[in-house]
């Protein structure tokens, strides 16, 4: 078991089953070359739950005047696997995941749908550990704390038609998409899309579905054309 006092520091929270934190970091593909660790798939199904839950009980508490369709938007924005990995990275998770060597080795601890799902992971086990309050606590300090940025950047909006506009407007083109990989099982896949001008990947998305990975791949072509 790692020493992950690190972590706990840095999250603010002291877990009480350190076999529980210790979980939070193993990703399904170490368990093909090690026994005796359960991965992290479980405490991430239960961390999605519980982070869709707060996220929008601080939305519709927030925003009493939006409608629907708006704060669905901003949920959506929020629950994103490029934001949540942006969350990851600023922890510092990608450092302690128990990898298989290959995942390792292609770079594992930086995909983002891994370290998304770290963080989902992470909810799920403190709710266990600690209770809906202090996941709560959280999820505010880290993912709803970035809320004011997706508004101000316009990360809520559709990317795909933004990111299809402005190409059109700056360049007379329109973008088309590429799945790059698939990883996992059937149940639960994980999706890599390539965002292509022409001959030209200018984005890269991961998503547990081909539109989920498209809007992340457009997100990153967005931000690397310069155009959010």
């Amino acid at each position: 078991m790692k020493n992950l006092s690190q972590v706990e520091s840095k999250i603010g929270v002291q877990f009480k089953d350190k076999t529980l934190l210790d979980q939070i970091f193993v990703h399904r593909s170490y368990l093909n070359e090690n026994d005796g660790k359960a991965s992290n798939e479980r405490l991430e199904f239960l961390g999605d739950a519980v982070l869709e839950l707060v996220v929008t009980d601080h939305l519709y508490t927030s925003f009493p005047k939006l409608d629907e369709g708006v704060l669905t938007n901003y949920r959506s924005a929020l629950v994103r696997g490029t934001n949540l990995a942006d969350v990851a990275e600023k922890i510092g998770l990608g450092d302690h995941l128990y990898l298989s060597r290959g995942e390792d080795a292609s770079g594992g601890r930086k995909k983002h749908y891994i370290l998304a799902n770290t963080v989902e992971a992470m909810i799920g086990a403190i709710y266990l550990d600690q209770g809906y309050e202090v996941s709560k606590k959280f999820i505010h300090k880290w993912v709803i704390a970035t809320l004011d940025n997706i508004i101000k950047e316009g990360l809520y909006l559709d990317a795909k038609t933004h990111f299809q506009e402005k190409a059109q407007e700056e360049l007379s083109t329109t973008p088309h998409y590429e799945v790059l990989d698939e990883e996992g099982p059937d149940h639960d896949k994980t999706f890599t899309i390539g965002a292509f001008l022409g001959g030209e990947k200018v984005g890269e998305g991961q998503g547990s579905n081909k539109q989920e990975a498209e809007q992340n791949a457009a997100h990153s072509a967005l931000k690397n054309k310069g155009w959010v």
